[in-house]
């Protein structure tokens, strides 16, 4: 196999759950091919560069291996490259991620457990 579409490697390669969000992905720009952005029917050869932008999180990767069967996630991690810096980026995206205070304050609908608690604990002290 020499060539292989960019949805289907995508899909392959575990950073989407189903081809039709490769799609999706790739048609709204969020993937870049050697620098350019591409279409979901371009084929990715071994060696090309890819940017994967996926929430706020992105990968900068190299092809090793072209496969269109989905596999293991240890199968996966074998079909690309990710760079250093890539990789130091995304770590530092998520390790600031982790440290924010209370993640849960920006959802809005029913309350947390820990609000329950407190509106429990406030509801007692009034009685």
């Amino acid at each position: 196999m020499e060539k292989i579409r960019i949805d289907k490697w995508l899909w392959a390669a575990r950073f989407f759950k189903t081809r039709t969000l490769a799609t999706q992905a790739v048609e709204a720009g969020r993937v870049k091919l050697n620098g350019e952005g591409c279409k979901p029917a371009k084929e990715v050869r071994m060696g090309d560069r890819l940017l994967v932008h996926i929430d706020e999180l992105e990968w900068e990767l190299d092809v090793l291996c072209l496969c269109d069967k989905r596999g293991n996630a240890t199968a996966a991690r074998s079909l690309y490259k990710e760079s250093e810096q890539s990789l130091a980026r995304r770590r530092a995206q998520l390790e600031e991620r982790r440290m924010q205070l209370n993640p849960a304050a920006a959802l809005k609908g029913q309350p947390t457990k820990k609000d329950r608690r407190r509106i429990r604990r406030f509801s007692e002290s009034l009685e």
